[in-house]
């Protein structure tokens, strides 16, 4: 059993892009248990680097294609309900990726809605106090968090 000291591993991508007027957005997806909003996570995958395994959950819970930061921007915690009513406290490391373009037909698009915010709009719909001052961060310097500033110049 993992205890309180020993969270669950989880990986996460933020998905950001400009909008028209240069200002950064961040994609949030609706979870499929509550339907409130987080960004695409999951466990790690066998053979995939972190970040790889972020790609592949954006792609699946959002539709999201683009190129992924092998650095960290941060880390939250939280509680995941199991299947069998059990809490397992989860570490997500979420990787900053810069979406090129969304699909119109994706893997879990009758299960999520998805929706790009602001990053002080996204900080306040979250749950999570640690994921909260991370989009916080981003949304006052974006290009000083770690992994952003070489997808913001390749934007």
């Amino acid at each position: 059993m993992i205890g309180a000291e020993d969270p669950a591993q989880q990986i996460a991508a933020l998905p950001v892009r400009r909008d028209k007027k240069g200002k950064l957005r961040v994609l949030m997806v609706t979870s499929r248990d509550t339907g409130r909003w987080v960004m695409p996570k999951g466990w790690l995958m066998d053979g995939k680097k972190p970040w790889r395994a972020a790609e592949i959950e954006a792609m699946e819970e959002a539709g999201a294609v683009g190129y992924i930061s092998n650095t960290a921007i941060g880390t939250y915690h939280y509680v995941k309900q199991l299947d069998d009513g059990k809490n397992l406290r989860c570490r997500v490391t979420v990787y900053p990726m810069m979406v090129e373009h969304l699909k119109r037909r994706w893997k879990e698009r009758k299960e999520r809605t998805r929706h790009w915010f602001s990053p002080k709009k996204a900080a306040k719909l979250v749950d999570e106090t640690e994921l909260t001052a991370l989009l916080t961060e981003l949304a006052k310097q974006p290009a000083d968090q770690p992994g952003m500033r070489a997808l913001l110049k390749a934007s």
